[in-house]
């Protein structure tokens, strides 16, 4: 419940208060005395838009802050705490504060800290319901008369909403995805035609991780057979001699070793370096004589090999068509760097496999997407006939209520039907339009509400909906901003009388021009227009018993000292105190 609003820099309001109690609070004034700024400052407060335009001209910023009393162990006191704020010291009052900088600045606090304008939003959603001339207009919309209904028909039926809502959002992906497979069909079986040619191609020639590396060095190896095995032949000769030539007097490398071997050791007694010189000499004559061992070894298997040059190089040339084919990154995945080589191709080769056997597995995917989609689409059906037949009861009990309650607000002859007819196909809410019609009078058909009802007979019809729906799952406040549009005479009365009942069941707050309505308030208060000529401002006072006499004798006929005009007034607080006390007036 709200317990106080303060309200600086909004429009005409410089400085306000408003004092509010549990019950029936009514906020009068004249015309353009600002009583639509008290609406705005309350819209503000709990996340609306914020208008930089309704910043008082010379203010820097306009300013609303609101007390209520919630529940410490409530979702909004759950809310609060999540988001970092506290409740006041008596566990049990929420500061909320909203404000809006000339610049368009917006700036929200809950419990002491700050927080997102969002947040704000959520919590009216448990604290308030906000109602004025343009949510009548929302009710002339088909979407907003199915969520009413949805909304009166209670949390049992929105379970069901949202099991129907899953099976719905399923459905349209499994359907999607059998879509886009059953399309692509052709196409995807082209391409496992494509990669089963390639890995047959490529299994074909069965390559070897670094075969390639190999086969360049053997056919280098073949293509200078002659030259390798005379360069090894010749560097033996020089290093070990050449036997074969039967001369023992040319020199080799290693003869030469084993005489200066020899010299110094004949001389080493004389002097130990030479003897160390002698052994790294010696030392040289050994590997002399292992590399001339290897390379007549080497010369032995050097020799020209045409047909294996030719074998090396065939397959060269097949290695090199599956490089161009399939190790260029223009076959297969994106090239990963390794393009080019032979590597690259034993990569596609193993992405072709797995990508093949998604393909495969199509036909499989296919049968069990259809048979998914085929049970899908029977229980969204199912679920959607369950919300059509919850509907049609729902809609039932709604207009039975809400007819009531129309009788009660002097529209006796008023009929209100709720057609729910079936739309083509499904969707998120279901396979349900919903109408809410109006036959004004026996006899008279039912009409749609923006045609079979007035502007005075659609505020009437607001304030019955939300009578009905405070009935089913009341909100601790309602604000009004005059839901009496259009309304006079009698009918003034009973729009008084059943805005005190539902104050009854939630505080109710009503920005009104009627004398018959501000009569059945617990507690009235009048925004006062003052000026000095050039600046404008308002203020918020709650009157007594006097200064309500004396304010709705201005309202009834415009002179607040008038004395029939007082008497008049005094007559209609009384009829309303009647009334709220339960006797007959």
């Amino acid at each position: 419940m709200l317990e106080e609003v303060r309200i600086s820099g909004l429009g005409v309001i410089d400085e306000a208060v408003l004092e509010l109690s549990g019950g029936f609070n009514v906020v009068t004034g004249e015309t353009g005395a600002g009583k639509t700024m008290v609406v705005s400052g309350l819209g503000l407060l709990f996340g609306g838009r914020a208008d930089p335009a309704r910043v008082r001209p010379g203010a820097q910023r306009a300013l609303v802050e609101g007390r209520l009393r919630v529940d410490p162990d409530g979702e909004v006191a759950r809310q609060v705490s999540d988001s970092g704020g506290d409740l006041d010291d008596d566990g049990g009052t929420l500061i909320l504060s909203r404000s809006v900088s000339s610049e368009g600045r917006s700036r929200a606090s809950a419990g002491g800290r700050s927080v997102p304008v969002s947040l704000l939003t959520y919590l009216a959603d448990d604290l308030v319901a906000v109602h004025g001339q343009a949510d009548q207009q929302q009710l002339l919309k088909p979407a907003r008369q199915r969520q009413a209904l949805d909304h009166f028909a209670g949390p049992q039926f929105a379970g069901q909403l949202t099991e129907y809502q899953r099976a719905y959002q399923r459905h349209l992906q499994v359907r999607a995805e059998l879509d886009e497979l059953s399309t692509q069909a052709r196409e995807r079986s082209r391409e496992a035609d494509d990669l089963r040619r390639g890995l047959a191609e490529v299994h074909g020639a069965d390559p070897a991780e670094g075969e390639d590396i190999e086969l360049i060095a053997e056919e280098e190896r073949l293509a200078n057979a002659d030259t390798l095995h005379s360069a090894a032949t010749t560097a033996h000769e020089a290093l070990l001699g050449d036997p074969a030539s039967g001369s023992y007097d040319a020199a080799d490398a290693v003869s030469l070793l084993a005489a200066a071997r020899s010299a110094l050791d004949g001389a080493a007694a004389h002097d130990p370096a030479l003897g160390a010189l002698a052994g790294r000499v010696g030392e040289a004559a050994y590997l002399v004589a292992d590399v001339a061992t290897e390379l007549a070894s080497y010369v032995q298997t050097v020799e020209a090999d045409p047909a294996r040059l030719a074998v090396v190089q065939e397959r060269r040339a097949e290695l090199a068509r599956l490089v161009r084919a399939y190790g260029t990154g223009l076959a297969g995945p994106p090239d990963d760097g390794q393009g080019g080589d032979l590597a690259a191709v034993l990569g596609w080769a193993k992405w072709a496999s797995a990508r093949l056997g998604e393909l495969d597995n199509d036909e499989d995917r296919i049968a069990a997407l259809a048979a998914e989609e085929a049970s899908l689409s029977a229980t969204v059906a199912e679920l959607a006939g369950r919300l059509t037949a919850a509907r049609t009861e729902t809609a039932k009990r709604f207009a039975a209520q809400v007819t009531g309650e129309l009788v009660a607000l002097a529209m006796p002859h008023a009929r209100l039907t709720v057609a729910v007819t079936q739309a083509e196909g499904f969707g998120p809410h279901g396979a349900d339009e919903v109408e809410i019609k109006l036959s004004a009078h026996p006899g008279a058909p039912a009409l749609a509400l923006h045609k079979g009802a007035s502007g005075g007979e659609l505020s009437r019809i607001m304030l019955a909906i939300e009578v009905v729906f405070a009935g089913a799952d009341p909100v601790p406040t309602f604000v009004f901003d005059e839901v009496d549009a259009g309304v006079g005479g009698k009918a003034a009365v009973e729009v008084g009388r059943r805005l005190a009942r539902l104050a009854r069941l939630a505080q109710v707050i009503v920005v009104t021009h009627l004398p018959q309505v501000a009569a059945f308030a617990d507690t009235h208060l009048m925004v006062e227009k003052a000026g000095d000529g050039s600046v404008v401002s308002s203020g918020i006072t709650r009157l007594d018993d006097q200064g309500r006499v004396k304010e709705l004798s201005r309202m009834l006929a415009g002179l607040e000292d008038s004395e029939f005009g007082r008497a008049h007034a005094g007559e209609l607080l009384a009829a309303a105190a009647a009334e709220r006390a339960g006797r007959a007036p």
